[in-house]
Formats: C-alpha cells, sequence, structure tokens
C-alpha cells in the first residue's frame, strides 16, 4: 500500500475563510471571476472536471471495487489474500503507480523546481534519513510509522475531495462545513477504529501488526456517532437540495462512496483481497485523473512545448511511464524484501544485510509523495495559479480555470 498543519483557506472566491484542512485537494481553487455558484442556471458548477469525468473517476471507481468483491466472491477469493491478478492492477497499476504521479507536477517540471528547490531536494533526503533511523530502531518500528502515515494521508485525501467540491459549489456557511467536514472523518476514522478495536485482523496495511491495539469501549462509542454523523450529512443534503435548490452530487459520491467502501473493505469483511480492492481503487483513480487533467492545462498554457507534451496524445504515454516506473520499483521490493513473486520479478536477491539501506531507499517515493502532496496543491503556497480545468465543448482546448 501506499496509499499536512491546520489553517484557514479561502474557499472558491480566495477571500471566504473555512475552518482548517491541510489536504492537497482541497485547496485547487478558481479565481472569483470564474466562480459559478450552484443554482438551477449553472447546473455544472458542482463538477469538479466535467460530469462524466467526475461520475467517472469518483463513481466509477467505487463501482469497480464492488465489481472487484463480486469477481472475487465468483473466484472463491474473497476471504483470502489478494491473488497476483487482482494484485497488479489494483497496487502495481493503481496504487504504485499513482505514488509516482506526483512527480509529474513536481520533479518533471523545471519551472517548478526552480521555485522551490530546497524543499523538493530536501524532502527525499530527509525522508530517507528518518527512514533509516526507525528502520535501525526494528523492522516493526519502521513500518508502523510508515503505516500511520499513509493512513492519515489517505483520509486526508478524502476530505480534500469534499472541501474542492464545496469550494466549487460555492458553499460558505459553516454550519454545513461542520456537517461535511464530520461526515467525511467519520466515514474514514470509524472503520480506523474498528480495525484498532478488533485486531489482529486478516489483513494489514503494509505488514503484520503495524497498527497498534486500542481498548474496544473506543469502537461502542464511536460507532453511534459514525451513523449518526452520515445520517446528519444525508439530511442536511436532501434538505439543501429541496428547500435551498442547491445540489451538490458530486460531493455526495465522495461522501457515499468512502463510507461503503471504507466500511465494506474493513468492517464488513475481514479478508485482505476485500480490503484492498475497496481501498486503493477509489484512493489511487480519482488522482491519477487529477495529475493528468493538471498536465492537459500546463500543456495548454505552455503551447505544447515542455515535460507536459506526453499528454498531448491522451493518457496511455503517462500511464505506460507510471506503470513502468512501479514495475520497477515493485521489482526491487520483490527482489530484495518481499521474495514472493519471482515469476513476475525475477530471482530473489540475498541482501539482508542491507534493508537497513534498501527498505528505506524504496519507501522514498512513497515518503516523498505524501509530504509533496501538502504543498503542491495549496493556494497558499501557489498563488499564482489554480488547478481545475476545463475542457471547452467541442474545441478540444483544455485551460486552467482562472489566472495562472
Amino acid at each position: 500500500m501506499s496509499s499536512p498543519v491546520n489553517e484557514k483557506v479561502s474557499e472558491a472566491s480566495g477571500n471566504v475563510e473555512t475552518p482548517a484542512s491541510t489536504s492537497p485537494h482541497h485547496l485547487i481553487t478558481s479565481s472569483p471571476h470564474h466562480l459559478i455558484t450552484s443554482s438551477p442556471l449553472h447546473p455544472k458548477a458542482v463538477w469538479l472536471f466535467s460530469a462524466r469525468t467526475d461520475l467517472t473517476v469518483f463513481l466509477g471507481s467505487a463501482l469497480l471495487s464492488f465489481f472487484a468483491l463480486w469477481i472475487g466472491a465468483r473466484a472463491g477469493v474473497l476471504y483470502s489474500d489478494t491473488p497476483d491478478w487482482a494484485w497488479i492492477p489494483a497496487v502495481l497499476l493503481i496504487d504504485v503507480a499513482h505514488v509516482y504521479s506526483t512527480g509529474f507536477r513536481v520533479y518533471f517540471d523545471r519551472e517548478e523546481l526552480r521555485r522551490r528547490p530546497w524543499l523538493y531536494s530536501m524532502v527525499p533526503v530527509v525522508g530517507f534519513i528518518i527512514g533509516v533511523a526507525l528502520y535501525s530502531e526494528g523492522e516493526l518500528v519502521f513500518w508502523r510509522a510508515l503505516a500511520y502515515v499513509a493512513v492519515f494521508h489517505f483520509v486526508r485525501q478524502q476530505y480534500g475531495w469534499v472541501a474542492l467540491y464545496r469550494a466549487r459549489a460555492g458553499e460558505r456557511d459553516r454550519a454545513s462545513w461542520w456537517i461535511d467536514s464530520i461526515a467525511i472523518y467519520a466515514a474514514t476514522i470509524y472503520p480506523l477504529i474498528y480495525w484498532h478495536t478488533h485486531l489482529p485482523r486478516q489483513f494489514w496495511w503494509f505488514l503484520k501488526k503495524d497498527f497498534t491495539a486500542i481498548p474496544e469501549m473506543v469502537d461502542t462509542v464511536a460507532e453511534p456517532i459514525y451513523w449518526l454523523a452520515l445520517a446528519v450529512y444525508a439530511g442536511n443534503s436532501i434538505y439543501r437540495a429541496i428547500r435551498l435548490k442547491a445540489i451538490n452530487p458530486g460531493k455526495d459520491i465522495v461522501v457515499a462512496t468512502t463510507a461503503l467502501c471504507w466500511y465494506t473493505g474493513i468492517v464488513a469483511f475481514n479478508s485482505d483481497y476485500a480490503f484492498t480492492v475497496t481501498n486503493v481503487i477509489i484512493h489511487g483513480v480519482p488522482y491519477l485523473a487529477l495529475i493528468y487533467w493538471y498536465g492537459r492545462s500546463q500543456l495548454t498554457r505552455a503551447g505544447g512545448r515542455g515535460p507536459y507534451r506526453l499528454f498531448a496524445h491522451g493518457p496511455a504515454l503517462f500511464l505506460f511511464l507510471l506503470w513502468a516506473l512501479a514495475y520497477v520499483e515493485e521489482m526491487f521490493w520483490d527482489r530484495g524484501v518481499w521474495q514472493d513473486r519471482d515469476w513476475f520479478f525475477g530471482e530473489s536477491w540475498e541482501v539482508e544485510s542491507l534493508k537497513f539501506i534498501l527498505v528505506p531507499l524504496l519507501a522514498v517515493p512513497q515518503i516523498a509523495h505524501y509530504v509533496l502532496d501538502g504543498f503542491v496543491w495549496r493556494r497558499r503556497s501557489n498563488p499564482d495559479f489554480t488547478l481545475v480545468a476545463s475542457e471547452e465543448k467541442g474545441s478540444g482546448q483544455w485551460s486552467v480555470v482562472g489566472d495562472r
């Protein structure tokens, strides 16, 4: 599995403050003169990219997760470890690949690298040093620390999508912010609480015992809060749709699919396969779409020049490069550490004495992804551009919404 500080941020107009978030996504906002509020006159306001794209990457990825559960049931692996035929598309081609997609936002962009050279050069170095220090204290210490950083990243990303949909729809009232925030956090955190109070499970984040058990009483207290938070969210959405004529189906889809997938994969089932297909697909697919959309936007801005030329003819080359990088990384992981897929990655290496270096080194792309994701999408630290793009109907032209 792969798989930031509190601050007030301007939502859609740049001058409306809402309570804090450091998610990489909710700070992707449009400038005031491009803002379209959610009203019957502007039905597209509630989509981040477009209705078709949003439905594909958010609802479609969730449906794909449940389709994978159905396939698992038919194949007899629903309550088993993830077989290779499912591990390759879910983990290798989605989860690991999406980690490397951050590179297109940072390391393949010379202009961006020149903007913050110290940040982009020191994060991998410091991450590696900390990784070595943790691994020297024990393998479990390293993996437990990385697991909790990953969990934080996964949780915050879902909140980020909700906050971004609020910004795009011009939702500014504090009461609905609390309702939305509590709901999305409940949708992700309660299943994690259940997991921690019912250890050991038949699955884990990275490896066995990487989570620490907590008293079962915590689950007893958290469960009614979970159901109440989701019920209040549903009631508020219905009220806003009927009384205020303010619909935000994209946000509702994110909350609903997050709740369904996280509950199903962690609470309802107790298997590595069920957890994998319900967790990584809805996390990785939308992020890949985000990077691709950003790349297309930058391609237009740069006049078809620069590193974003690879986005000129669709996502094929983009995905191919990500999958190649993902394969190479996992080859090193398998040959040097896991040693369980020699049919796919080749013969194992006897490098036990080098693991204290190899493991932290191979984890650097994940660490950099987790950390840099908290910087590269912030409006406050990227004041000269906004990110969400749109394709003009019939023109085939892609542009950044707002001014760069």
